[in-house]
């Protein structure tokens, strides 16, 4: 379609530039006329009598409204719309840190997306994937980004109205980088800093300095959560022990006099100052005491609310009024579920969402974000967030909205049939498992990558049809990809994990029952079906690869590799113990011998859960490491 666009399109026109393929748009002045207006106020288009108008405040309000404008046109002709933005940040935090590094294309292609939503922040979280050129090995072969990428990807959202803001970590989660050993005299544990310590400071100071040069924003994000262990290590070693909440404040005063003198604003996690002030270490305990001193000495930081866990919306507003008690301007974090297993948690992250943004709106919060983690290695393809970030979208500029509004965005905003991406869910929310997966149980992952001839979770699945279900879910993505046809490798991908499941969900049960039966010929007939397993695992991590490439940089890939390199040599196994047995080399198979248990643990088992686990405990019951 044509457009001409007059008035204030100075400050637009480089990102509505991006966003002339995605918007299926090409300006001409003998085009359909719109009048664009910047001015206080909500965000307004309409068309009337053959022209239309798009009113904005923020350069990210004109990208969501060009978008608005055309998707009514296309269907109704004269119009008037009205949205009144109910947060000033409103954006999105994408994971670096685990495994898979989004290329400089891949983030544009999620800031295009973005600036159609409405969404104005990203933040990229980089715990050691940035560059730092004094620390050589700082995110070494771990896919860092160089500060050109990031200046790059600056300047882009920059063009778009979004800005970009650097969230790194300046106290804990810093395994990676720590494991070196230029790190010795910087670590208290292996995953914190040694807080006091000039070295310290000294590397803090060239970490802030690089996380923050490539950025036009002034705000930063520096951590500081889940430092479970401070204080207990090499700190308690040189001084003794002292109480943690006097750690946690000066050490967040010296990083804070590094922001502020690089004239930086901070903010931080919150979790920190909960659990200190629990008496059992819990962050959303109501009952945590945090002592008038504390909350007094607190830097001038801003505190982030990180809570993707409840979908109660009292408890949301009880906690935000216990932050306000502690600074005001509270930010909220919430959560799209990418990171529970391979496949997206889409009923956690709908239920919590709903229920946090409608607190946010009642107690006045004014920034929220939500986090897109990889926890385990990034297993799930960070696409998965959109129908989540756009839900967040709609709840930043409607105080409600009906589910047929959120569907038709999203069609708009990225091309894809809302229904066909909820069919992920489906790859954890099996028979067995409760409506919406509150209890976040991911099946897909334990049975991808639990060993046939061990099956720590094969009494979990007892008596359940999940390959039938995985069968019938296997034809329903063969459909969804003709549907979404820019989305092909992506739904090729979870049909073919479907695919692979439709045999391997039952296959170690199958065969314990066999042997314990002691049929040799059922034996013998499993052996082609392990053949047709080994191929359709191959082709799943072709297609897999295929897809990681599309979108992330190399480094980390590897990881995911092995586990599909073990599930085939393991089946390699499974057929040679198989012989063995059939053709009496030997009288038993011993793995298959073991009495199967109910897997319980490390999390409590709660009804409508299958499980949930990483890796390494899925896999065995040994020491991986």
């Amino acid at each position: 379609m044509k457009l001409h666009l007059t008035g204030d399109v100075s400050q637009v026109k480089k990102g509505l530039k991006l966003l002339l393929k995605e918007l299926g748009i090409e300006l001409d002045k003998e085009g359909h006329h719109i009048h664009v207006k910047q001015r206080k106020g909500p965000l307004s288009v309409k068309n009337e009598n053959i022209k239309g108008e798009i009113l904005f405040q923020e350069k990210i309000h004109f990208f969501r409204g060009i978008g608005l404008w055309l998707e009514h046109f296309y269907t109704e002709k004269d119009f008037t719309l009205v949205e009144y933005p109910q947060f000033t940040m409103k954006g999105a935090m994408l994971d670096s840190s685990r495994n898979a590094v989004m290329t400089v294309d891949g983030i544009k292609d999620l800031l295009r997306k973005m600036a159609m939503m409405g969404l104005n922040t990203l933040m990229i979280y980089t715990e050691d994937t940035y560059e730092v050129k004094e620390y050589p090995y700082f995110g070494y072969m771990r896919g860092r980004y160089t500060e050109g990428e990031l200046t790059e990807c600056d300047r882009y959202a920059a063009d778009l109205g979004i800005e970009m803001i650097p969230c790194i970590q300046t106290l804990a989660h810093l395994t990676e980088a720590l494991k070196w050993n230029y790190a010795i005299p910087l670590r208290d544990t292996a995953d914190i800093l040694l807080a006091g310590s000039k070295e310290t400071y000294t590397f803090l100071e060239h970490l802030i300095e690089a996380a923050s040069r490539p950025f036009q924003s002034k705000r930063i994000h520096i951590g500081m959560d889940e430092a479970h262990q401070l204080g207990l290590g090499k700190y308690l070693d040189k001084h003794g022990y002292e109480k943690r909440f006097d750690i946690m404040n000066k050490h967040l005063q010296e990083v804070t006099a590094i922001t502020e003198r690089k004239k930086l604003k901070p903010m931080i996690w919150s979790d920190m100052y909960f659990r200190l002030g629990s008496k059992h270490g819990g962050y959303y305990d109501l009952e945590a005491d945090i002592p008038e001193s504390v909350i007094a000495s607190i830097p001038d930081t801003q505190l982030v609310y990180w809570d993707y866990y409840h979908d109660d919306e009292a408890f949301y507003r009880t906690f935000i009024q216990k932050h306000k008690a502690l600074k005001d301007n509270p930010v909220f974090a919430g959560g799209v579920w990418t990171w529970n297993g391979i496949s997206p948690n889409y009923g956690k992250a709908f239920a919590t969402t709903e229920a946090a943004l409608r607190a946010c709106k009642k107690e006045n919060v004014k920034e929220a974000f939500v986090t897109m983690w990889g926890d385990n290695g990034a297993e799930t393809p960070m696409l998965t967030a959109l129908p989540v970030l756009q839900l967040f979208a709609e709840h930043a500029y409607q105080e409600s909205f009906s589910d047929a509004h959120l569907q038709k965005r999203f069609r708009f905003c990225t091309g894809a049939h809302f229904d066909d991406f909820m069919l992920f869910n489906q790859l954890d929310e099996t028979p067995g498992v409760s409506k919406h997966n509150l209890q976040t149980s991911n099946p897909s992952k334990l049975l991808l990558w639990q060993d046939i001839l061990i099956g720590l979770y094969d009494e979990n699945i007892k008596n359940l049809p999940l390959n039938k279900h995985y069968k019938l879910l296997t034809v329903k993505l063969e459909r969804a990809a003709k549907r979404n046809k820019d989305w092909s490798l992506l739904f090729h991908f979870y049909r073919q994990l479907s695919h692979v499941l439709s045999i391997k969900a039952e296959i170690g049960r199958n065969l314990k029952v066999i042997y314990d039966n002691q049929n040799r010929g059922m034996l013998q007939d499993m052996l082609p079906i392990l053949e047709e397993l080994k191929e359709r695992v191959d082709t799943l991590r072709k297609t897999h690869r295929t897809l990681w490439f599309s979108l992330n940089k190399p480094f980390g890939w590897e990881i995911i590799e092995i586990r599909y390199g073990g599930v085939l040599t393991r089946i390699d196994t499974v057929m040679y113990r198989l012989n063995q047995y059939i053709g009496g080399e030997i009288n038993k198979i011993e793995e298959l011998e073991e009495d199967r248990l109910y897997f319980e643990g490390p999390y409590p088992m709660q009804e409508g859960s299958l499980g949930r686990n990483l890796y390494h405990r899925i896999v065995t019951a040994g020491n991986l490491s």
